[in-house]
């Protein structure tokens, strides 16, 4: 599970992220929605660990990820918004790496990476250079080093970018079976589409604030999550504008 409690994150005079709170339950995907800009991967970031909040407090599976952050990680698994690979190895050696990392034994490891990669259909791709494959599978090879050492907990920016419709209805559906599992799933998405069919329950969150919170057919009762979005997070001064690039406005 994820539990923040009063999280604040200030970059000199700037407060990106301010006393806010959320938990995230073992079995469930909560989706963190925001426009841009609004705290949402500063928010990610320290929850994986990179940046340190202000005050507040973190904990993912029971664990501060400050006042200890190496078995913080060690219990999650993280997909930020751009991720970096190693081109120059091949599938096999950068899932070998990263069960290294997590000073897991690829024997161990080997079994989840295989099936996870051939629900991906990457299985024949798995000797092949990184440098040689698509950009989506690459995405989805990402996906697998994140859950390869069996995280309790994921965490992942965007998990859509790159994806055709049937990489997305399989990172859906892997997502489901993970919280079946009862892995919790944290992910932040622009697409809001999605976080209607996948998330349990959603957070939006609004020049650091969380402004709204519930399952999808809380936020949903009087409109749909796209008009919930907009009402909670366009600035009020901006309604000529949304008036005028939004013909049905």
């Amino acid at each position: 599970m994820i539990e923040i409690h009063d999280l604040t994150k200030r970059y000199g005079d700037f407060t990106a992220v301010s006393g806010l709170s959320l938990h995230a339950a073992a079995g469930e995907i909560f989706g963190f929605l925001g426009p841009n800009g609004a705290g949402k991967t500063t928010t990610i970031r320290i929850i994986a660990g990179l940046s340190l909040p202000t005050s507040g407090t973190v904990l993912v599976n029971g664990i501060d990820v400050v006042a200890e952050p190496v078995r913080a990680k060690a219990s999650m698994g993280y997909v930020p918004d751009r991720p970096y690979l190693y081109e120059k190895l091949t599938g096999r050696e950068l899932l070998h790496f990263v069960a290294d990392l997590y000073r897991k034994d690829w024997a161990a490891c080997e079994p989840r990476a295989v099936e996870l990669l051939r629900w991906f259909g990457l299985a024949d791709w798995i000797d092949a250079r990184i440098e040689n494959l698509s950009h989506g599978m690459k995405q989805k090879l990402v996906l697998v080093s994140a859950l390869v050492h069996d995280p309790a907990v994921l965490v992942i920016d965007e998990p859509m970018v790159g994806l055709d419709a049937l990489a997305q209805r399989q990172v859906k559906q892997l997502f489901r079976r993970l919280a079946d599992e009862g892995k919790t799933i944290l992910l932040t998405t622009h697409t809001l589409s999605v976080a209607d069919a996948v998330c349990d329950r959603i957070a939006i969150i609004n020049r650091g604030r969380i402004v709204g919170s519930g399952t999808p057919a809380e936020l949903k009762q009087e409109s749909a999550l796209e008009d919930v979005f907009l009402e909670l997070t366009y600035d009020a001064t901006l309604d000529p504008l949304l008036g005028a690039i939004a013909p049905d406005a």
